[in-house]
């Protein structure tokens, strides 16, 4: 593989982000009524291969449901407002008006409340009592004090997100979370993540794993490339991860983890080329948080702006452009890839000449400056 000298002293490798590559068209095209962009994962089928971002801008237990019901799957963030506080509506109105300066600082003293396992159990219920798939994240810190109320309440889909989430994590101050028997223990798929490497990517997939979660720093809300100069470029990160699903099935007899990508996919174009690189679904917060049903009230920040110590974050505005249903099927009004996400998706399938998403992972890519 080749490698890039910086100095005397170091080489890296050449990585590259999303708005560096194209995709090829081959030589047969299709009508985009005969593309399938559904997406499966353990027992649960969904129409598309969209999964709603954790986060407190984006997803609400109501717009979890509106999210299934359009086809997606939404996370509902357990460590957000809607576990620390009976009714958040006040805090999410709030927050939509502070001064830009202040922001942090008070999304730290909102979320110090305390996260309370009755409203874990309540939130998750109103989710599943809509007919939807029941989808919930933790970090790798609080899992073990909230799994039980989790499970409990009859979650579907268990997530574990973090910024870095290693199946090696090392702690003198406390017992770190076992991911191999944590999951093993459970009767429920979990979805972990993010990493960015192969390596890293192929010891979360031994822990038996349904999907992997790729991606950190590259969120449009994320300023963990300025705050800890970490960041590995989406479309090189997916690759290395693909790799590693291949690897991982032929080491375990056939066993297939689902690839996520997560972050850096701020229009449609993104999507389908995070799909092209070799992920099965892509998990997005920017474009669904500027619906008009979204909890931000137009506004975006992620689990990393309220940190006690470090934020990694901060609070974005975007204002609304049109409801879920437009900026997930369309139509649209706009010509900048921000809204119909799953129509494009499915063009662009269609004239790349691909029927369904694994045959699309096959599809051509070159490398292609950004336009400025």
């Amino acid at each position: 593989m080749t490698q890039v000298e910086i100095g005397r002293g170091k080489s890296g490798r050449r990585a590259y982000a999303l708005d560096e590559i194209g995709i090829v068209p081959s030589r047969r095209t299709r009508d985009p009524e005969e593309v399938s962009i559904s997406w499966q994962i353990d027992a649960y089928r969904f129409d598309s291969p969209l999964v709603a971002s954790p986060m407190d801008s984006v997803v609400s237990p109501q717009t979890a449901i509106e999210i299934g019901r359009l086809g997606g799957l939404g996370v509902l963030d357990l460590e957000g407002l809607w576990t620390r506080y009976e009714d958040p509506a006040p805090l999410l109105d709030e927050v939509a008006t502070l001064d830009t300066a202040a922001a942090t600082a008070r999304l730290q003293e909102i979320y110090t409340a305390p996260i309370k396992d009755e409203l874990i159990g309540r939130r998750i219920e109103e989710i599943r009592a809509a007919g939807v798939t029941t989808a919930v994240r933790l970090s790798p810190q609080r899992t073990v004090q909230h799994h039980k109320a989790v499970i409990d309440a009859g979650v579907d889909i268990f997530v574990i997100r973090g910024t870095t989430v290693s199946a090696e994590h090392v702690s003198g101050r406390a017992e770190p979370l076992n991911l191999k028997q944590f999951i093993y223990e459970l009767d429920v798929p979990v979805i972990v993540g993010g990493c960015a490497t192969y390596t890293a990517a192929l010891h979360l997939m031994r822990t038996g794993a349904a999907g992997v979660l790729v991606g950190f720093g590259g969120g449009a809300s994320h300023t963990t490339r300025n705050v800890l100069g970490v960041v590995v470029p989406m479309a090189t990160a997916i690759s290395d991860v693909a790799a590693a699903r291949r690897d991982y099935m032929d080491e375990s007899g056939g066993r297939y983890v689902h690839v996520i990508a997560d972050g850096g996919m701020g229009g449609s174009g993104d999507i389908a080329k995070a799909i092209a690189c070799g992920a099965d679904a892509v998990m997005v917060g920017s474009p669904l948080a500027r619906a008009s049903e979204a909890p931000g009230r137009g506004f975006h920040w992620g689990s990393e702006a309220h940190h006690p110590e470090l934020p990694r974050g901060k609070r974005v505005e975007f204002g609304t452009i049109g409801t879920l249903r437009e900026i997930l099927h369309g139509p649209s009004s706009l010509a900048d890839g921000s809204m119909n996400l799953l129509g494009a998706l499915r063009r662009t399938m269609a004239t790349a000449g691909y029927s369904d998403l694994k045959e699309f992972q096959r599809v051509e890519v070159v490398v292609a400056p950004p336009q400025r």
